[in-house]
This record gives structure tokens, sequence and C-alpha cells, in this order.
């Protein structure tokens, strides 16, 4: 989607039920595995997502220009990751162990690619909260450096120091893991 779902949702404010299902199809899990980088539980992800989405439906908010609304989700989502974090301390509950969201795997040919890219999201988990959320936004989401900035609550140069610090610290665990690191600028 070119317009970052803003037409679909605007469709679905009209009455067009396929175009909810188009943004959920679209951002589902892009939005999971950003909750999963907070939650650190599948279950909860999941059931966080759907929240976002049902919130999104509740609200029913206006967008007036292109990306607002992937960055207005992605701060629901992390919102909603924030209280349910704040109730498991609370309940002194602790968070389950690293689960994959990767879990099939189907041409041969592919099994190492996604073993590297398993690692490296191994990797990403352990980041401080903010790294994992500027290069989650960034990489995985497709989130531009405003969208981010709006969905962490940050202006454009907080946003651009948060991302140098965290690729920073992302090559240098790549580095030690024995990964490699493809610079990218």
């Amino acid at each position: 989607m070119t317009d970052n779902g803003v037409s679909s949702y605007r469709r679905f404010l009209q009455g067009d039920n396929r175009a909810l299902e188009a943004l959920i199809q679209t951002y589902g899990d892009p939005l999971l595995r950003y909750i999963f980088c907070y939650v650190k539980d599948c279950a909860a992800a999941e059931d966080i997502m759907e929240e976002s989405f049902a919130a999104l439906i509740v609200r029913r908010k206006r967008f007036d220009h292109d990306g607002a609304l992937k960055a207005y989700l992605y701060r629901i989502a992390r919102n909603k990751s924030f209280d349910y974090l704040r109730v498991r301390k609370r309940c002194d509950c602790s968070l389950t162990g690293l689960e994959y969201l990767f879990a099939e795997e189907s041409a041969e040919g592919r099994v190492l690619a996604r073993e590297r890219d398993r690692r490296v999201y191994e990797l990403l988990l352990t980041l401080r909260e903010d790294y994992r959320a500027v290069l989650y936004l960034t990489y995985y989401g497709g989130l531009s450096v405003e969208e981010v900035g709006r969905a962490m609550k940050k202006n454009r140069k907080q946003v651009y120091n948060l991302l140098a610090r965290a690729k920073a610290n992302l090559k240098e665990k790549l580095i030690k893991d024995g990964i490699g690191y493809e610079n990218e600028s």
C-alpha cells in the first residue's frame, strides 16, 4: 500500500469491512513482531495485536496525511505492550522465554537465510528497548523517520540519534556473534 493504509481505513469508516481485512493482512504480522519485541510472549503478542486493531476500530479516527495511520497503529500497540508489561510486573509474573515467530520453513534453499534472520532477530531482542523499537519500526515496519518519531513520541533528531546508536550496538553484537555485518547507509 503506497498510502500506508489510509485509503483502506477510510473505506472501512464508510462501511467496507473488506478494507479492514486488508489492513489486518498488511499490518498484522509486522505489528505482531513489533509487539513481541516488547513482551517476548507469542500468545500475549497476538492478544495485544488484536486489541490494537480493536482500538483502531473503536476510536475511528480520521487521518489527513499519509503515514499517520501506520504510526498511530504502532503507537497503540506500543502503549498496549507497556500496559501488559506493567500488569505482568505487578503480578510478579515472569515472561516466557524466546519463542520464534518464524516457525514454518518451506523451501530448503531458504533454511540458512532464515536461520541467519532468526539469529539477527534474537540479537535485536537483546538490545535496549528504545534501540529495539527504532530498528524494528525503521527496518521491519518500513516507517519513515517522521512516522517513527510519531510512534515513539520523539523528534527527528532524537530518532536519528537513536537509530545511529542502535545500529552501532547491533553491529557490535553481529560481529561478536560471527554473523558478519553488511554496511547499509
